[in-house]
């Protein structure tokens, strides 16, 4: 740090408070709970699809088109707003954000366990995404003001590790809830956590921001929403169509496109910018950022297919299916906290390295899986695949919030957080339409030898294992001889999937193996290594 601490307790240079560095830990699971009901949100409703699909009062009678957009309503909304929210947080508070932020979630979740049809559902999802948008980038953007240098990678570990839990966790809570309770159980469970959560930030969370952050730039704020909007929506909709050729596809996300290129070009020629550009000529900041879109990419895309395979084709329940993937959570939670003193021995580079090349491993290994292999491979190939995403997120992360000074940890935050959501939204669309391309093409000769089904019928059955099994059901025994070559179909495109997610994420492993640093840079800032003072420390807390 830039000055000897002259504060008892605090360690020398330090740029925090002492009765900040006091309750830093207190303060990180207050930022914990934060980021788990945000993530476990999304990941609790994609074992209640089922149950929504079904007619009233089961369900609300959604159509396939509906449950997507019950989730990519949410996911637009949050990576559209994510850049804005962390600009909006260095200028008038990360605190302030946050607990708007919360707010807004916790009613949209209120208001998403009532909704009384699947259009209220989808249009309550968004709100919640809006409130979500505003929560991701204060908590990493608040760790970062409240731990001195030496702690954020220790810090960002065991943040990265709530992530992870939240992924596994949300399955397993979704089972539990919809044994026992009706389908918006789902969403009204966000609503204790949210309220405790309000009541220790209030108590326990301080203040920050930008100490000087200029005048505001209205046109890349607009710049920045608009392009992000468009790109993720014609992803999005590119996933539902299963062709990024159709022309709404291409237009959207060439639109998408060239407005982010306006808004570089506006913020490069800004005398106020939102975000300074020119942290994206370090390759290193670049490296870090490119690193987290392509293995979200990867993850993403693999999460997808995963929940079919366990159960349409292995017959698991949805509590069953959740609990399948806790060894993803735990090795994250084992390790994820630990990576730095990883990093400290061989560097951010090596690591990070070794651990994209495990992710691809593992995503290689789903090769193994057919429709009867003993369920052990596919635990052991996800406590792999946890441990290899624990000796990357932390890095990077870390890599990409010491880049910008301190107070401008909301735009990095929002940065990382951004490229992480369109990636994860790209993974899941370009993968899944993969899946549903290899599937039909699969499946097509069997529906067709069924005797009496309909061209339109084997079209519609044609689309996922999913609709195969829904036409096997209602044929009745006429049907059973769908469920064999169906579960072999989606074995075979899931075999095509899992490989294009391996070479994703060989992709990463070579970009960040040219640009990360080695071991000499890893306790240096990526950029000039220029050391926090207490004036931008401690602004405004």
């Amino acid at each position: 740090m830039a000055s000897p601490s002259s504060t008892q307790g605090v360690p020398a240079g330090s740029g925090v408070p002492e009765a900040i560095h006091r309750r830093r830990w207190a303060i990180l699971v207050v930022l914990m709970f934060s980021v788990l009901v945000v993530v476990l949100d999304n990941s609790i409703l994609n074992v209640a699809m089922k149950t929504i699909a079904s007619p009233k009062p089961t369900g609300l009678g959604a159509t396939q088109s509906q449950l997507e957009w019950a989730i990519n309503s949410y996911t637009l909304v949050f990576a559209g707003l994510l850049f804005t929210a962390g600009i909006l947080g260095d200028r008038i508070g990360r605190k302030k954000v946050l607990l708007g932020g919360m707010a807004v979630f916790g009613m949209g979740s209120v208001l998403a366990a009532f909704s009384g049809s699947p259009g209220e559902l989808i249009g309550f999802r968004a709100l919640m995404g809006l409130g979500a948008a505003f929560v991701m980038p204060a908590t990493l953007a608040i760790l970062v003001n409240v731990f001195e240098r030496e702690e954020q990678a220790k810090a960002i570990g065991i943040w990265v590790a709530a992530v992870g839990l939240a992924i596994a966790i949300g399955p397993i809570t979704g089972g539990l809830l919809l044994e026992h309770f009706w389908w918006g159980s789902v969403f009204f469970v966000n609503v204790p956590i949210v309220i405790v959560g309000l009541i220790a930030m209030v108590v326990l969370v301080p203040d920050s921001r930008d100490p000087a952050p200029g005048r505001v730039d209205p046109l890349g704020v607009l710049l920045s929403v608009v392009g992000l909007v468009l790109l993720v929506y014609g992803i999005i909709k590119g996933g539902q169509l299963a062709d990024f050729t159709d022309a709404q596809v291409l237009g959207s996300i060439a639109a998408g496109l060239a407005v982010l290129a306006l808004f570089v070009v506006h913020e490069k020629r800004s005398d106020h910018p939102a975000i300074d550009i020119g942290y994206f000529r370090n390759p290193a900041f670049s490296a870090a950022i490119a690193a987290v879109a392509l293995v979200f990419f990867a993850l993403m895309g693999v999460t997808f297919f995963m929940v079919f395979y366990t159960q349409s084709v292995r017959g698991y329940s949805a509590l069953e299916s959740g609990l399948l993937i806790l060894p993803l959570a735990v090795a994250q939670l084992i390790f994820a906290p630990r990576a730095r003193l990883v990093v400290e021995r061989f560097g951010a580079r090596a690591v990070c390295t070794c651990g994209m090349l495990l992710v691809a491993a593992t995503m290689s290994g789903f090769l193994l899986l057919g429709v009867h292999t003993p369920i052990v491979v596919l635990e052991v190939l996800f406590f792999a695949q946890g441990t290899g995403m624990a000796h990357i997120m932390p890095p990077v992360t870390t890599g990409i919030m010491q880049a910008l000074p301190r107070q401008k940890a909301g735009s990095g935050s929002a940065l990382n957080n951004t490229f992480r959501q369109v990636g994860g939204a790209l993974g899941v669309a370009v993968l899944g339409s993969v899946l549903s391309a290899a599937y039909r093409d699969r499946i097509r000769d069997t529906l067709a030898a069924v005797p009496g089904l309909p061209e339109s019928v084997q079209r519609s059955a044609g689309e996922s294992v999913e609709a195969t099994m829904g036409v096997a059901e209602k044929l009745g025994p006429r049907g059973q001889s769908l469920v064999g070559p169906a579960q072999d179909a989606f074995v075979h495109a899931m075999h095509i999937t899992a490989l294009g997610s391996a070479g994703v994420a060989v992709l990463g492993a070579l970009v960040v193996l040219a640009f990360l640093p080695g071991k000499e840079g890893s306790g240096r800032a990526p950029d000039d290594g220029r050391p926090y003072s207490r004036e931008e420390a401690s602004a405004d807390r």
